[in-house]
């Protein structure tokens, strides 16, 4: 299939030069339309299954257009910002819920052309979602954030007084609690994984920038043989291997169709994770990955993948205003995947939802030889 290429923002290919990240002269990001990480992409690839009713569009136009204008009329009169959101935030998930998926599509454009995102991207999270200074969905940096890394804290700081207050609404949403809950778990597994096996090695799979590395005890007490992050982003590789050098952390250049090619000639390990990558793989190309990176695991070792959940009322805001549209799964499509992918006879497996159940996770277990 052919690549599917985003340049590199040159001013953030400047900022990184800018803090001694390497990043190759030339560096291309190649979305290879297997991670379908844009909305271009997954529209591009979604089936299409559903029809928008004439009727449902107008009704529903109207709808939005009555929330939106709701909202603007809050900001303009300086009322809460955490309020003026959680509420739009709760009507724009109900509304997602009353439509199908063709009519749904119909109304982001709508919301996103209204003059309500003048204020909502003021907030430095919701304007760096849309803008993809990267080029794609949920980059690492996004991520960092919402898990208000310091790297993040110029972001925030240069905001305007009204972003930084919807900021601390958003960046405190359920959604945003669950995603530095996931980066706490990852972080424990590993650590589990090390004081399981002696000289243990770890693979993240789209693993950006790795600040799950930051919170393990067993990197810093030197428990590591190897821990290796593969991401497809160079930039995310450049961070990681700078911020990490002397650690048993390695990243390399990486992306899923190179897996599933079995391009990468990366040995086997003792856990394997992918964290935040199923958000965006159809169900096919999920179980195709399951079963490449099940090749990997060496056996008595884990595979574990997590994914947003159906559970999650930010899903609406986050595609509209954030244009950061997500494959949600519940625990029984974890399941699905875990079946299609791997023989039960050789695997134990597990699903389980974090705290607040907008992240559903799953494990795989290989049987020790």
């Amino acid at each position: 299939m052919k690549l599917f290429r985003i340049a590199a923002n040159p001013s953030i290919l400047h900022l990184v030069a800018s803090k001694g990240i390497t990043v190759a002269q030339g560096s291309e990001l190649k979305l290879d339309e297997q991670s379908l990480i844009t909305s271009q992409l997954i529209k591009k690839h979604a089936p299409a299954v559903d029809v928008a009713d004439a009727a449902v569009v107008r009704e529903k136009t109207a709808q939005l257009a009555l929330t939106l204008d709701l909202a603007r009329q809050g900001f303009e009169a300086g009322e809460p910002a955490a309020t003026i959101v959680d509420r739009l935030a709760g009507r724009l998930h109900e509304l997602r819920n009353q439509v199908n998926a063709a009519v749904w599509q119909q109304l982001i454009p709508l919301a996103q052309e209204h003059p309500v995102s003048a204020f909502l991207k003021q907030d430095p999270f919701t304007r760096w979602s849309f803008d993809k200074p990267r080029g794609y969905s949920g980059d690492a940096s996004l991520l960092d954030i919402y898990y208000k890394h310091p790297s993040a804290d110029e972001i925030v700081a240069s905001s305007t007084e009204l972003g930084r207050e919807i900021y601390a609404y958003t960046s405190e949403a359920a959604s945003s609690a669950a995603g530095r809950e996931r980066r706490d778990i990852l972080a424990r597994t590993v650590d589990a994984t090390a004081e399981r096996v002696e000289n243990a090695e770890v693979l993240a799979i789209a693993c950006g920038h790795l600040r799950e590395a930051e919170l393990s005890r067993a990197l810093a007490g030197k428990k590591l043989k190897r821990w290796v992050g593969l991401d497809q982003d160079p930039i995310s590789v450049g961070i990681v291997n700078r911020d990490l050098a002397g650690t048993a952390v390695e990243a390399v250049d990486g992306s899923v169709k190179g897996i599933l090619r079995r391009a990468y000639n990366l040995g086997t390990f003792d856990l394997v994770y992918a964290s935040g990558l199923y958000d965006y793989l159809p169900r096919a190309v999920g179980i195709r990955l399951m079963q490449r990176a099940m090749e990997f695991v060496k056996p008595g070792g884990e595979f574990l993948f997590a994914n947003f959940s159906d559970e999650i009322t930010t899903d609406g805001y986050m595609e509209t205003f954030m244009d950061w549209p997500l494959i949600l799964r519940s625990a029984d499509d974890m399941w699905d995947i875990i079946n299609g992918s791997v023989d039960k006879n050789t695997v134990e497996a597990e699903v389980f939802y974090g705290t607040n159940r907008n992240i559903v996770y799953g494990v795989v277990r290989k049987h020790a030889e």
